[in-house]
């Protein structure tokens, strides 16, 4: 009887291992999860997005002051952003992970007090599809990452189809706010640009969203202009910009806030994104 009582204690001992989840984030630290997480804080818009269309909105206890879709969010606690997160508020609300950036460094505290925090990067494609599959494995749900992905690439197929056949192969400069930051090549908005056949003005060897000198573009002389609305009506008015071939036939896509904050979140609607430039570039002469 007692051998019985022992194999048995074995038995969910080894249950209980098999379902501890075992995450790596993006700065190579593992950290270990007794069980699914049921309270997560997002310090980010874009994994709070991907947390949302991975089915688990509910599970979001509280996000940073930028994260404003999906509307199912909007009565959640409001914990500030990078460089004022609310330590002791999100510390009340007991999350079972907090996920923020990489470059969250602000969060060593929460650590310290015991709670886990998972840094994740989100610069590129592969990275949105690896932070889906983590966050996946996260709640619960492993199996819910890849029909996402392959429905965010359909997104991305259908979109570069829609491209006018006299644009492909123009460059692109996508201007970050108000500039001198851009989307280079290496970034997630540069690679769905190049999935779209669109090369970018802004080499990869300037890494993901470079500072660039106001002269850069000048002498890049990009075939067409992307970024924010509210930015784009003084683009002729900047030193010598007048000159560039996009701005003089009229070639400029300007997102209303929007419409430009789904283009600057790398997340799980960056095929919505893509369908928004397809739209613009259907639209230019």
């Amino acid at each position: 009887m007692r051998a019985l009582i022992f194999m048995s204690l074995l038995a969910l001992q080894g249950l209980a291992m098999a379902q501890t989840l075992l995450l790596k984030d993006d700065t190579g630290r593992e950290h270990r999860l007794a069980r699914p997480a049921e309270r997560v804080v997002s310090l980010l818009p874009s994994l709070t997005e991907s947390v949302h269309a991975l089915g688990a909105t509910a599970r979001l206890v509280g996000v940073d002051r930028y994260s404003n879709w999906p509307e199912a969010i909007a009565k959640l606690p409001r914990l500030g952003g990078l460089d004022d997160v609310q330590i002791e508020t999100i510390a009340a609300l007991k999350p079972d992970v907090v996920l923020a950036s990489t470059s969250a460094r602000s969060l060593d505290r929460l650590e310290a007090l015991g709670f886990t925090v998972l840094r994740l990067k989100s610069e590129s494609h592969a990275d949105v599809q690896r932070t889906l599959v983590l966050l996946a494995r996260l709640i619960g749900q492993p199996e819910r990452a890849d029909p996402l992905w392959a429905r965010l690439q359909q997104q991305l197929d259908a979109a570069a189809a829609r491209v006018p056949a006299r644009l492909r192969g123009q460059s692109v400069y996508f201007e970050i706010g108000g500039g001198p930051y851009a989307a280079g090549a290496q970034s997630f908005i540069g690679q769905t640009l190049a999935r779209l056949g669109l090369p970018n003005a802004v080499p990869a060897s300037l890494g993901p969203f470079p500072k660039l000198n106001p002269e850069f573009i000048v002498q890049a002389r990009p075939g067409i202009v992307m970024g924010a609305e509210k930015e784009q009506a003084g683009l002729k008015n900047r030193p010598g910009w007048a000159s560039i071939p996009a701005l003089q036939r009229g070639r400029l896509c300007a997102f209303a806030t929007p419409q430009y904050e789904i283009l600057i979140r790398p997340g799980p609607r960056m095929g919505e994104a893509a369908e928004l430039i397809a739209d613009c570039l259907e639209r230019l002469p």
